[in-house]
């Protein structure tokens, strides 16, 4: 009897030793507003992104509205894009430089989708899906509206252009910390807020 307690005894200090010397192995998520996506045991199946992918709506909040029968109009426009946050970085003129252009989020390239034709500082935007990215400047921004679609990241292809509209930003007290894009109802359609860190810029877009 004495000798088989000794045995148990051994075979669970061997254990807890075992267990002491392993170091852990679950994986860290990289703080980073680039490409790297880390995978998580425990979600094997789905990686976790650092950057989560959003969808704004115009009319705002379309897809509720419209299936509990509250909104009469039919759909004018989405984003999707993928949300940075700030982590204390000063974002513009610092983590994005003036005059490069940023892709207005991370990983995949923003892509906008207008279901009706619109009218955009002045100019007409056909009904379709585009890729939208930004030139930041000092006091304002470019905005482009792009035919290149699906894709990773951006690589500006100037001849796939379709429009270029420059916007003012205004320059808040309030920190934002992940990047937003949100319509907003207007006189005339919508504006398109678009926000991260202490800059606003609000795109007008009228709906034809």
């Amino acid at each position: 009897m004495k000798f088989f307690l000794v045995c148990i005894l051994a075979v669970c200090i061997f254990s807890c030793k075992e267990k002491a010397s392993t170091p852990a192995s679950r994986p860290k998520l990289v703080n980073n507003d680039s490409p790297i996506i880390k995978s998580d045991i425990i979600n094997p199946y789905a990686p976790v992104d650092v950057s989560p992918m959003d969808i704004s709506y115009f009319p705002v909040d379309y897809p509720i509205e419209s299936m509990y029968g509250r909104i009469p109009e039919p759909l004018v426009a989405r984003v999707i894009y993928s949300r940075p946050h700030r982590q204390g970085r000063t974002v513009f003129g610092g983590l994005l430089k003036f005059g490069e252009p940023w892709r207005l989020g991370a990983n995949e390239a923003t892509e906008i989708e207008f279901f009706v034709p619109v009218t955009i500082d002045g100019r007409r935007l056909n009904k379709g899906r585009y890729t939208m990215y930004v030139i930041p400047f000092d006091g304002r921004w470019t905005i482009v509206f792009n035919s290149n679609l699906d894709v990773w990241g951006l690589t500006p292809n100037p001849s796939k252009d379709v429009l270029k509209v420059d916007v003012n930003v205004e320059v808040t007290s309030q920190h934002v910390e992940y990047f937003s894009m949100v319509f907003q109802d207007a006189a005339k359609g919508a504006d398109l807020i678009m926000a991260w860190d202490t800059i606003v810029a609000k795109l007008p877009i009228e709906i034809n």
